[in-house]
């Protein structure tokens, strides 16, 4: 007989719901029950593609795996489900989150079929690994908002229709919630909680840590791990989802749940892979700026600033970063390796590489286009031709002022460049004029007898001065 499993489960509804729904967000699209059963055709392809794991570990994208089985699975030829959990405690995803998209864009790539779990229900608890302090508590509108935004991004970067029709339909974005808005707590306590080790929970580092730590842990976040679990239970007993992947810091969660599997389903073939945190050479964590976190969503982060911060990246850590951030071919990166160390090589050439190639995958070839005008729009003598959009694309990140159209018609650079802002003063605007370091629309200005003409207003709206290559301002006109 089999292993008692008190809940009522029925298969949850899985039809998209709509984007401005008012009601709690159920956000998941459709994915079938079981694979449909491949041809020897699908098989013989999936064979001849490489083994996801020998990819990952040459890249430096493999931390752990739960059996080296993983390994042998991934080259059955059959494509296994695999998945990665996204909890909305934030209106998008930010670069610590972006690992887990390009580990599944890799499953993806090498045959298998890939699941965004968003935690509609878990990010009601928070996740308490890697954090030193409960997460504050989200109302349900925010929750919501951040569901919707979550999905956008994941759909934007993973939803890429592909000219792969093996790829097509390999993809779909599930919410647990779906499943434990049904799940009541004595059915819970009785059909998980029995078979959870406490003194195993609380060897897990996530929860000793914050044991250890002055704060403590509520009861809430302690039960996050069986929560997660279930959720690999879940997908594993109907959805055939075999995998789960996440960072290093999720490792007690992710054998919470290949535990669980073990002991409730009594059957094998669960399988957990972590991959190593997104760290600089230093050791610091990487996906911070002096502005806050490096945002996925253009709406939070444009794909300008995005492009710059990869732009920026030190040598010592582009090559690395090349490896796990990007789908480029290893012995292209080896290339590229060997001409930084060569002489005539042209200082961030493999930056400018990285910049464009994560630029693209995140926010698709227009974002990119749109990051590359910004950025060619912000070097002074650059001959690009300016116009309102590209000077209001770079307007959040450099200083901006409004004026009327009489002020600034006529007005004189020197006193202008003043008014702006952009210069503390007239004698310090005419040297930098005589010195040739001033700019108007990215055209030096040589003299200081200049006056702003109606011709020189971008549309009618906007002009762009610059003091050197680095000191801009943006001046709209109302």
């Amino acid at each position: 007989r089999g292993p008692f499993f008190p809940f009522t489960t029925r298969t949850p509804s899985l039809a998209l719901s709509p984007l401005n729904s008012t009601s709690r967000t159920t956000h998941s699209t459709t994915l079938s029950p079981q694979p449909p059963p491949s041809s020897d055709a699908d098989q013989d392809l999936r064979r001849h593609r490489p083994n996801v794991v020998d990819v990952l570990e040459e890249r430096g994208l493999l931390e752990s795996i739960t059996s080296e089985n993983l390994r042998l699975a991934c080259s059955s030829g059959s494509g296994l489900r695999v998945y990665c959990g996204f909890d909305p405690t934030a209106e998008s995803l930010h670069l610590g989150n972006l690992l887990g998209i390009i580990v599944l864009s890799w499953f993806r790539r090498c045959g298998h079929r890939t699941v965004a779990l968003l935690g509609g229900a878990t990010a009601r608890v928070g996740d308490p690994s890697g954090k030193s302090l409960e997460r504050p508590e989200l109302d349900l509108e925010a929750l919501e908002r951040n569901t919707v935004g979550i999905a956008a991004t994941v759909t934007r970067i993973l939803g890429k229709s592909s000219d792969d029709d093996d790829d097509k339909g390999s993809f779909a974005i599930l919410n647990n919630y779906d499943w434990w808005k049904d799940v009541k707590l004595l059915d819970f306590l009785k059909g998980v909680g029995r078979y959870a080790r406490v003194g195993t929970m609380i060897g897990k580092e996530s929860v000793k840590k914050r044991l250890e730590s002055e704060q403590g842990m509520s009861y809430t976040e302690f039960t996050y791990q069986l929560l997660q679990g279930y959720d690999f239970l879940h997908l594993f007993r109907n959805e055939g989802v075999s995998v789960q992947i996440g960072g290093s810091d999720q490792w007690g969660n992710i054998t919470a749940g290949t535990e669980l599997i073990r002991k409730i389903l009594q059957l094998e073939g669960a399988y957990g892979l972590t991959f190593p945190l997104l760290l600089k050479s230093d050791g610091t964590k990487f996906g911070k700026s002096e502005d806050g976190a490096i945002w996925l969503s253009p709406s939070m982060l444009s794909p300008y600033k995005f492009y710059q911060y990869f732009f920026s990246v030190p040598d010592t850590d582009v090559i690395r970063f090349l490896k796990v951030l990007t789908f480029l071919e290893i012995e292209e990166i080896t290339e590229m390796e060997r001409d930084m160390k060569r002489p005539g090589y042209v200082a961030n050439t493999a930056q400018r590489r990285l910049a464009e190639e994560v630029t693209r995958f995140v926010h698709g070839e227009d974002g990119l286009q749109e990051a590359l005008k910004a950025t060619e729009a912000l070097r002074p003598g650059a001959e690009t031709k300016l116009d309102w959009k590209t000077i209001e694309g770079i307007a959040e990140d450099v200083p901006s002022c409004s004026l009327s159209y009489d002020d600034v018609l006529n007005c004189s650079l020197v006193d202008l460049s003043v008014l702006a802002g952009l210069m503390e003063s007239k004698s310090a605007a005419r040297r930098l004029l005589k010195q040739g370091g001033m700019y108007l629309n990215n055209c030096r200005v040589d003299g200081d007898n200049k006056r702003i003409e109606g011709e020189d207003i971008v549309d009618g709206k906007v002009l762009l001065l610059s003091a050197g290559k680095k000191n801009k301002v943006v001046v709209r006109i109302s």
